[in-house]
């Protein structure tokens, strides 16, 4: 089984779109937006081996920024979302082990405070779980995956990523009425400063997937 068809590439993983305002435990320092800004150009800008060459490169980027503030919420959400989107990128057995290494990052996360990047933790972790295999391969779980996903959608209800995941999530069900209202909900999500860039990639996903459930 190819992990680059289970696991997301544009998507995410995505990083999840942080929401406005950070705690104060270093998340307001450039770095982040760096890691944000280049995370974005890499996974909306580059495609196939380039993008997968950026994504790797920014990993020990992200690696730096958790040593130096390592109880930073925001920047081990964002390691997670970084590792997550490279392994999409990469495929393969590799992808696995750097799924479970994105997955410990956000729970770390998660335990620090879950409200740091908006519902985009729980997002994270839950676009994870239906995205990874599951057993015997890897640790994919729908029901996980569903609970995560709407703890996202209960923390920030307006969130252009926290909607696109759910909606995303729930046409992989097959639930395609409910996954439109989301999908729909997330395309009117109001820009986010700072994130334009992000933004655009985002929509780009949204009207895909809501392409597939016209045709």
């Amino acid at each position: 089984m190819n992990l680059k068809s289970l696991l997301l590439g544009a998507a995410f993983f995505a990083a999840i779109a942080a929401a406005p305002g950070f705690a104060a435990t270093g998340d307001d320092i450039p770095v982040l937006q760096s890691l944000q800004h280049e995370w974005a150009k890499a996974n909306y800008g580059l495609k196939d081996d380039e993008r997968e060459a950026a994504l790797k490169a920014l990993v020990p980027k992200a690696e730096a920024a958790v040593s130096q503030f390592p109880q930073s919420a925001s920047l081990l959400a964002w390691r997670g979302i970084i590792m997550s989107t490279y392994a999409g990128a990469k495929g393969g057995l590799g992808a696995l082990d750097l799924a479970k290494s994105a997955l410990k990052s956000l729970e770390a996360a998660r335990k620090i405070d879950e409200k740091a990047i908006g519902g985009g933790i729980d997002t994270s972790i839950g676009a994870l779980y239906y995205r990874v295999p599951g057993w015997p391969l890897g640790f994919g779980d729908d029901d996980k995956a569903a609970d995560y996903l709407a703890k996202g959608v209960a923390l920030n209800p307006t969130g252009i990523d926290e909607n696109y995941f759910f909606g995303d999530f729930l046409a992989e069900q097959g639930e395609k009425d409910k996954a439109k209202t989301y999908l729909e909900k997330a395309l009117a999500a109001a820009p986010r400063p700072g994130r334009e860039d992000a933004d655009a990639g985002r929509r780009s996903d949204i009207n895909a997937t809501l392409k597939k459930l016209a045709d």
